[in-house]
């Protein structure tokens, strides 16, 4: 890409629209005082609190910041700074980082964090047997992971990757502890200004402050729950009640019903989440590029994005957000047409109707208008029944390549590589696109970088890989007395550190 992560985040927010405020109210259930608890709803539990080792973005809302650390932090406007390392220094052909360690950094059980806590991290996630989901992106491209001394961690890279400080700001890159990296799943120790608490399946985890963290007087809020909440009505009535002190993502259907509070506010900002009617290609007769396109043309953006989330999103055309540098727009590929959808199922010989299952996980995006879906495919001719399913539910069907079509939102930034692996869970098998990655990954040239990414976009939307559909926005409602939360997100993640309280 032409623009390191920071000099283009920092031109595109400045472009980005600015986050709508609207006054929301009920009295506060808190006790006075600036020192006090946090509640927090989710819609998504996540599966595992080890990010490393699971797809999950769920996971980074709870321990990314807060338990776990990376050796850089993404910023709220998408640049990056130190975190447990100080500094660092690119070679000038872009292949060899260094980076210069914090040295005044504990786990959570008071052992010290050294290079040798991200050597063992790097090398877990490269392993054969790894199931981190950067493994092909970020780790297999490190060469070799030196440690000259304890406060010092160099990578060699394969090729040059301007776009390094960025990924290890993900969670995909934290630093686990050497000595308990095995129970990080359900007990995670980290070096974060909070430690695990407690975790009671189907409600909540909650993390506690600690004491020894080493900016431990700038940290304001003394324990989190991440309470988990997926029904719109539910969710609601929360926040009402004054039960939650923070709501992200809430259903569209929902904002109406906040107008007439006074204690909260609702935030909206931008995000990197590319929303989708994602397809199995391997399934027949989906691997038939006509009837995916068919699929595409069937969709109407627009309509979808004033129905299901209430205005807030751009329409998309490919695996990108426009918030993402080199980001082309291209919804003119497969638009709005049931037509052409018709005529493209007829050219594919597929007899009328073609009946598929729907799959939807437990998110608000997905369920605020079913039939929406259901009606638009219905018009041209695909019959589809629709199934709930909870997200374990989703994580063992649908994300295993077991579904025809189900609705997601990937959120993870600059997550194109997906498409080169035919085995990730909507089986994508193009040589072509792989050597477009590939030559992407090892140019040298900003100009011809830019022009490999404009053609990896435009190589997908002509396979309508997936019917993309947004770009969505993010909406949450807190307590208006709460400040510090993020109102974009570059990431999703929640720094509970950067909170306070104010009367």
């Amino acid at each position: 890409m032409p623009l390191t992560r920071r000099a283009f985040a920092c031109s595109t927010l400045a472009h980005t629209a600015p986050f709508a405020w609207m006054a929301l109210a009920h009295p506060s259930a808190h006790a006075q005082g600036t020192q006090r608890a946090i509640t927090v709803s989710l819609s998504l539990e996540p599966p595992t609190l080890d990010p490393t080792t699971s797809a999950s973005a769920s996971i980074g809302e709870v321990v990314h910041y807060n338990v776990l650390e990376g050796l850089t932090k993404i910023e709220e406007d998408g640049t990056v700074s130190p975190l447990l390392s100080k500094a660092w220094t690119r070679s000038p052909d872009g292949k060899t980082y260094t980076f210069v360690l914090r040295q005044d950094v504990l786990f959570h059980d008071g052992a010290a964090f050294d290079a040798s806590a991200v050597k063992f991290s790097f090398e877990r996630a490269k392993a054969p047997e790894s199931t981190n989901k950067a493994k092909k992106v970020l780790f297999d491209h490190i060469t070799a992971i030196g440690t000259p001394d304890a406060h010092t961690v160099v990578l060699q890279l394969d090729h040059a990757d301007a776009n390094l400080p960025f990924r290890l700001g993900e969670n995909t890159a934290v630093i686990l502890h050497p000595a308990s990296a095995a129970l990080a799943a359900t007990q995670p120790v980290g070096t974060g200004p909070y430690r695990f608490a407690s975790w009671k399946k189907g409600m909540g985890i909650t993390l506690v402050k600690h004491p020894a963290y080493r900016r431990a007087t700038q940290v304001h809020i003394p324990e989190v729950t991440f309470r988990f909440i997926n029904e719109p009505e539910e969710q609601a009535a929360a926040v009402l009640a004054g039960d939650v002190d923070m709501l992200f993502n809430i259903a569209p259907q929902n904002l109406q019903r906040f107008q007439t509070a006074e204690h909260y506010q609702v935030m909206v900002g931008s995000s990197n989440g590319k929303g989708m009617l994602a397809i199995n290609n391997r399934r027949k007769p989906l691997n038939d590029v006509r009837v995916r396109r068919a699929i595409t043309h069937a969709i109407d953006r627009e309509t979808f994005i004033k129905r299901m989330l209430g205005g807030r999103g751009k329409a998309i055309g490919s695996h990108f957000s426009p918030t993402e540098a080199g980001y082309v727009h291209l919804t003119s590929v497969n638009p709005h047409n049931p037509a052409k959808a018709k005529a493209l199922l007829k050219e594919a010989g597929i007899p009328l109707p073609l009946k598929l299952t729907l799959s939807l996980p437990p998110t608000p995006y997905a369920r605020t208008d079913r039939d929406l879906l259901v009606d638009a495919l219905a018009d041209v001719g695909i019959q589809v029944q629709t199934e709930y399913l909870t997200w374990p539910q989703w994580l063992e069907g649908p994300f295993k390549g077991n579904f025809d079509l189900t609705m997601i939102n990937h959120v993870e930034p600059l997550d194109y590589h997906i498409y080169g692996d035919p085995h990730y869970y909507f089986g994508y098998d193009s040589p072509a696109f792989r050597d477009l990655l590939a030559r992407h990954a090892a140019a040298d040239h900003p100009r011809e970088r830019q022009v490999l990414f404009a053609s990896m976009q435009r190589h997908l939307a002509n396979d309508a890989v997936n019917a993309w559909i947004y770009a969505a926005q993010v909406t949450a409602v807190s307590r208006k007395e709460l400040r510090g939360w993020w109102m974009n997100f570059p990431i999703l993640a929640h720094d509970i550190a950067a909170l306070r309280w104010e009367a």
